[in-house]
């Protein structure tokens, strides 16, 4: 996810992205506990691109 594009994207559809990530963020821990999923990098990517669309976030109002 790039920063240029989040800085297009309007508030709504910030917070809507927002909040798909944390529920991936959600699902990404639980399955890196259970060790269903052996990526770790997935969970840090996720991590990574919350923070982009909450600055995008924060910088659009």
């Amino acid at each position: 996810m790039k920063a240029k594009d989040l800085v297009q994207m309007t508030p709504v559809e910030l917070n809507a992205k927002a909040a798909e990530l944390r529920g991936l963020i959600r699902d990404l821990r639980f399955k890196v506990t259970t060790r269903q999923n052996s990526k770790v990098r997935d969970l840090r990517k996720a991590r990574k691109d919350l923070a982009r669309v909450m600055s995008a976030l924060v910088s659009n109002k």
